[in-house]
């Protein structure tokens, strides 16, 4: 255990009832008559199949995305890290105008989303691009500062915590205002409060940087919220971005 007496990051913490209401709350909040129902469970299918970890955003949360996008009415979503396109295709199943742009480091895991991207037929509406997301939001920014791109109304981030703050003081600054930037497992079962473990773990001094950073950003208001379910204990940080 931590000195706050939480579990280690990689025990995983889970509950029958979270699972239990998950296994009854899902199937009838997104039933198998849902277009994309088919194309989300082959995404997490091949994505096993061809060796990813199961890392994946929980149905709930990928569905929790997806209401996100709606209740702001995105349309241009930045994904930073893709892994098999997952949560990417809940995002984009959200309207037929709706283009993700998602930055993936690993080729051979961008492979798999791509393959998980065509089979739900968003090859059109979602960009995979390869490459580290501290390289290519910069690129994405001059795009946008040239013109070429728009700020995007969405962002979610679900890579490296190391990285945590840079990528979403990037993102801040390419998302319009009244913009939503979400970064994901930032609570990782009560480890966030370990000041101790964070001395030593760059994951939990990663994450404890972010919220400590955003708290400071008057660019946001922010909120962290803690979440339970079917995978694990964890939450996360989603912010709008101040402005007219």
């Amino acid at each position: 255990m931590s000195s706050t007496g939480v579990a280690p990051a990689y025990i995983v913490e889970q509950d029958p009832r979270w699972t239990a209401v998950d296994n009854f709350q899902f199937p009838h909040i997104y039933p198998a008559s849902r277009p994309y129902h088919s194309a989300l469970e082959y995404a997490l299918k091949n994505s096993l199949d061809k060796g990813l970890e199961d890392i994946s955003v929980a149905p709930s949360q990928g569905k929790f995305l997806a209401v996100q996008c709606q209740i702001i009415g995105a349309k241009r979503v930045l994904e930073v890290g893709t892994l098999g396109a997952y949560s990417t295709i809940w995002m984009a199943s959200t309207g037929p105008d709706v283009k993700v742009t998602s930055i993936e480091i690993d080729p051979q895991i961008a492979e798999v989303a791509r393959e998980n991207i065509a089979f739900a037929g968003l090859s059109d509406r979602i960009e995979v691009i390869l490459g580290a997301a501290r390289d290519v939001l910069p690129q994405i920014t001059a795009e946008i500062e040239q013109g070429k791109r728009e700020k995007f109304d969405f962002t979610f981030i679900d890579a490296d915590k190391e990285s945590a703050w840079l990528y979403f003081d990037s993102a801040v600054k390419i998302t319009r205002p009244k913009g939503v930037v979400y970064v994901d497992n930032v609570v990782r079962k009560g480890l966030l409060a370990d000041e101790e473990l964070a001395k030593r773990e760059p994951i939990v001094e990663g994450i404890r940087r972010v919220v400590e950073e955003v708290g400071k950003d008057e660019r946001v208001d922010a909120v962290v919220l803690q979440t339970v379910g079917e995978k694990n204990y964890d939450g996360f940080l989603m912010a709008v971005v101040k402005g007219e």
